[in-house]
């Protein structure tokens, strides 16, 4: 994972946006039974990890799911994970979206759509495996977007008792994160975790929870083994990037081998620029796990953030190849092809690159790097082309505009490049018109 952190100015530093590939696939993977069982198609439905150490989550502007890192770095395992998107998809069926339109009412409506849209456009910066990067609104929004009623909790509890049950996971975890956030409801508000706040708990909630476990005959499943390990990783991993290596090392000794205190102390190592210890105990890993695609995207991040962007070609290369349908992966292939000083990889970038922006459109980095790889083989129309979506998806439309003219000065009239050029003038000049209207 690369957590780049991109410093915008004062109004803007509320949020920001984790994306990790690894991460992005355990939480697909704890959340897609549940999105199936609600009716839910699960790659519609999209989760966006926000860099916050309070415990929350909530729902916004359509199947969007937002999970604070706090959250999940306060989990004892990954039912308790599960409970929480459990929960949080129940308001989604629910219909409890709603509310949205009242809240957009409200004077604070600018930031509120400012962090929901803001979201879309997270990985603008520059790209890694994964990125965070600060994006618009205010602490208001996430604090007060959608503040539930009791009877709407209720019911979201209900839709998530039967999506476990369905699923044959045992509600355990929602019910002890439930009780973590039922001790703080005695606390000042400005002291509450933004859960409580926005979640109203009763006594009545937890019991119905607490009941529900007593007779449900999953109550005593174990968790899937593969749960447990991703669950294990992604604290750790969590942990490591968000954390000092001091207490990354608290938390995973050297006296520990496991495999998730190599990891997370590889991370740390790395941000302590002990560039070597980290590639030995990342080495190590891959020793024992040839076939992890993570393992080898975080060999290629020290290499490439070490500034050997040469070497890291090779372990993002493994990587993709392990996953290639993994967008994030490719993004950070991409970079390390990109960044070589000579044009050895610029070809393989465009065609990497290329994958990548057909798997994920709406995605700027995946453009951004076929620009700059169009760039340096002097294909000036694909170059401009590829940066007017880039713009055109993080909201500069002006600048969108001028550089799909550019495009279509460039391209042979007629081509689909020149074509998409003209399409990209007019639908950048029309959102530029809107948003001056509003």
């Amino acid at each position: 994972m690369t957590l780049l952190i991109l410093r915008e100015p004062a109004q803007a530093r509320s949020f920001s946006f984790i994306r990790d590939a690894e991460i992005e696939d355990t939480i697909r993977r704890f959340g897609a039974p549940l999105f199936a069982i609600a009716g839910l198609e699960p790659s519609a439905v999209r989760v966006y990890l926000v860099n916050d150490p309070s415990l929350n989550a909530f729902v916004a502007g359509g199947q969007k799911i937002f999970i604070n890192t706090g959250l999940l770095i306060a989990s004892d395992n990954a039912n308790q994970v599960i409970g929480v998107i459990a929960h949080e998809t129940g308001h989604i069926t629910g219909g409890h979206l709603a509310r949205a339109q009242d809240a957009l009412r409200d004077a604070s409506a600018q930031s509120i759509m400012a962090f929901v849209l803001g979201a879309a456009a997270a990985v603008a910066g520059q790209a890694g495996a994964g990125q965070a990067i600060i994006a618009g609104g205010s602490q208001f929004a996430q604090r007060s977007y959608l503040k539930y009623s009791r009877v709407q909790e209720s019911s979201a509890d209900q839709a998530a008792l039967s999506m476990l049950e369905q699923t044959r996971q045992s509600a355990r975890g929602m019910l002890k994160f439930f009780d973590k956030l039922g001790d703080q409801e005695a606390l000042l508000t400005s002291s509450q975790d933004p859960y409580v706040r926005t979640h109203p708990l009763t006594r009545d909630r937890i019991d119905t929870i607490r009941a529900h476990v007593a007779r449900s005959a999953n109550s005593n499943v174990a968790e899937r083994p593969e749960f447990v390990e991703r669950h294990s990783r992604m604290r750790a991993k969590l942990i490591a990037f968000l954390s000092s290596p001091i207490t990354t090392f608290r938390h995973y000794p050297a006296s520990d081998n496991s495999l998730t205190s190599r990891y997370a102390r590889s991370i740390a190592q790395h941000k302590k620029r002990q560039t070597d210890k980290a590639l030995a105990l990342i080495e190590g890993l891959l020793t024992d796990h040839p076939m992890d695609p993570y393992f080898h995207e975080l060999q290629g991040q020290i290499l490439l953030e070490s500034g050997n962007a040469e070497a890291a070609v090779a372990p993002y290369e493994r990587a993709v190849a392990l996953r290639p349908n993994e967008v994030l992966l490719r993004i950070g292939l991409g970079q390390a092809q990109v960044s070589v000083e000579n044009d050895r990889h610029l070809l393989a970038a465009v065609e990497n690159m290329s994958r990548a922006v057909h798997l994920a459109r709406d995605d700027p980095s995946a453009w951004r790097w076929l620009g700059m790889a169009h760039g340096r083989l002097g294909n000036i129309g694909l170059a401009a082309l590829a940066t007017a979506e880039r713009y055109m998806l993080t909201g500069k439309f002006r600048d969108a505009a001028g550089q799909a003219a550019r495009a279509g000065r460039a391209l042979a009239k007629g081509t689909p490049g020149w074509l998409r050029a003209q399409d990209l003038i007019r639908a950048s000049e029309q959102a530029a018109k809107r948003r001056k209207n509003q």
